[in-house]
């Protein structure tokens, strides 16, 4: 698909026939987070869409916080969502808005509705509730307080403003339709008691409107023009509409708009159940780098630019589908790849003596940052000493069929450097190997090995001697299947997380800023922790150098 198909989607169709028509002079979009939990990897999508839009449009999107459940809500989170949405390289300008701002005229909203016949102080419990409201193939039952007078009702609403009335006792409801086919049309809640401090507001309201009712009032009121939401939201779009139509709110009126929401496999977009993980402490915060949250994307090491084009690859749709992480993946390497210095380090090391290499000679090797384009960012020093370490997968005492790197009698070559032959090895009582004795010269051990159907595999390595130590943190999917349901006990991969404390770097790799993203040769994309300390620095892999999770490991 082009650029220009994948441009074209549904959505902007919309837009395009809006526009063309003289509906609307421009486009306004909005963001409309609630602010009681961090944003993840499907707000994304809906931020560069609502952003992206706008943008392509020449119009503007408002950041508006949908803060009406106090008892969820923090200021941590709206700090964590306006650096989210910084982060991913968008600005709302002055925009800055708050469901609290409107309060004040939602309630006046709220009176109105109640003047007109369209709202009324219901006082069945939940239960009640539910059990009035039917089911999708038997009608709702009216309330027996759906026929109070306008002035009780209004006598009612302003008590339950002043908090005469205790938290579920009675809640405002609107009057539409009992026996509708769409069950969010059958008298829906508008506004119910909530006796807790707001994060802006504090102690002034005990009363706080709904979702459905305050999000459409609040687009209407910012001159929204076009309400993007997740399909969710799609039988909701009746109401949204029906409110905006009984309070005679001026035309133009927004337009709400679904599309399918990101449904990643092998993680989950349940702000509940990202919750629970971080509260049970199944993780470690919010940001931990296996979360799908964008703070925990950001300090595992992607990019703004490859979240922007993970979300522009996978487009929009109007049918909810799952997307594999691999699409999340290849954004990353595909956007890594060109900018990234090579360079190597060894997780897992085991110690390599060169009996034939003099001792304390120290060979300078001069190596390209980038082996496709050697000019591109230089090059630096390799130190190649008696001692080395290489990766302990890259040696087999007793190889199986198909290995083809290091094996007693054996030979590999060295990255940039030369070639070594297997001579020996100890290993310690538990029969781990601890020492390989090997040779070295330049040229190939044996004819055979030098033609290139035999040629032995290049392995990375690092100078025991003059290696630096770190920390490096490797990362699977947080769960076992696919598309988890949520049961933490069994679905969580107790493998999500390798820490190698024993890794070592190359000495250019002398001393690596936070954030500072490297190519460790053979093994993945990798960046320095934000909260990695100057002498040991610590390391979290973004990527593999290519997809090895769903076609199976690397053999050998």
């Amino acid at each position: 698909m082009s650029n220009e198909e994948r441009a074209k989607n549904f959505i902007r169709t919309f837009i395009d026939e809006d526009l063309a028509s003289g509906r609307y002079a421009g486009v306004a979009t909005r963001f409309p987070p609630e602010p009681n939990g961090y944003l993840h990897i499907g707000h994304a999508k809906s931020i560069c869409l609502n952003f992206g839009l706008a943008r392509d449009y020449r119009g503007r999107t408002n950041l508006r916080f949908d803060d009406t459940n106090p008892a969820k809500e923090e200021v941590e989170y709206v700090e964590s969502i306006r650096e989210d949405v910084r982060w991913l390289g968008f600005d709302w300008e002055d925009r800055e808005f708050y469901a609290s701002d409107y309060f004040e005229k939602l309630y006046e909203c709220a009176e109105e509705l109640i003047r007109r016949g369209f709202a009324y102080v219901c006082e069945l419990s939940a239960e009640e509730v539910r059990e009035y409201r039917g089911t999708l193939t038997k009608p709702g039952r009216d309330s027996p307080w759906r026929g109070r007078s306008v002035e009780e009702n209004l006598d009612q609403f302003r008590r339950m403003r002043q908090g005469e009335f205790a938290e579920g006792a009675k809640f405002l409801r609107a009057k539409i339709d009992m026996a509708s086919p769409n069950l969010n049309m059958r008298d829906p809640a508008i506004y119910r008691i909530k006796k807790s401090a707001h994060h802006r507001t504090g102690d002034k309201w005990l009363i706080y409107p709904m979702y459905d009712y305050a999000h459409c009032v609040s687009d209407a009121m910012e001159g929204i023009t076009h309400s993007i939401c997740t399909l969710e939201f799609e039988d909701h779009r009746p109401l949204y509409d029906w409110f905006l139509e009984v309070l005679n709110w001026p035309q133009p009126r927004p337009r709400q708009i679904e599309f399918a929401r990101l449904n990643l496999e092998y993680t989950l977009m349940s702000k509940r159940k990202l919750l629970q993980l971080v509260s049970e402490r199944r993780v470690d915060g919010w940001d931990d780098p296996r979360l799908p949250t964008m703070a925990a994307i950001r300090r595992r090491g992607f990019t703004p630019s490859s979240v922007r084009l993970f979300c522009e690859r996978i487009g929009v749709a109007k049918k909810d589908s799952w997307i594999e992480m691999e699409w999340l993946e290849k954004a990353a390497r595909d956007d890594l790849n060109p900018e990234v210095k090579r360079v190597m380090a060894v997780l897992d090391p085991v110690r390599v003596l060169i009996t034939n290499f003099p001792e304390g000679e120290v060979k300078t090797i001069s190596a390209p940052y980038f082996p496709d384009e050697p000019e591109k960012m230089g090059h630096r020093d390799l130190k190649m000493t008696r001692e080395i370490f290489i990766e302990r997968q890259d040696f087999m005492a007793e190889p199986t069929a198909g290995f083809r790197r290091l094996v007693p009698g054996g030979e590999a070559r060295l990255r940039w450097s030369c070639y070594i032959k297997c001579v020996g090895f100890e290993t310690d009582s538990s029969g781990r190997v601890t020492l390989i004795r090997c040779e070295c010269r330049d040229e190939p051990f044996s004819g055979e090995a030098a033609s290139k159907k035999r040629r032995p595999n290049i392995i990375h390595w690092v100078s025991a001697e003059r290696s630096r130590p770190a920390t490096v943190r490797l990362y699977e999917r947080l769960f076992t299947v696919p598309r988890p349901g949520g049961d933490l006990d069994s679905e969580l991969n107790p493998r999500s997380l390798t820490v190698m404390e024993d890794a070592r770097l190359e000495d250019a790799l002398d001393m690596p800023l936070p954030w500072e993203r490297f190519q460790f040769e053979r093994l993945g994309y990798f960046m320095v922790d934000p909260q990695s300390g100057a002498g040991k620095p610590l390391f979290n892999r973004i990527v593999t150098l290519k997809d090895s999770f769903s076609k199976g490991r690397e053999k050998g």
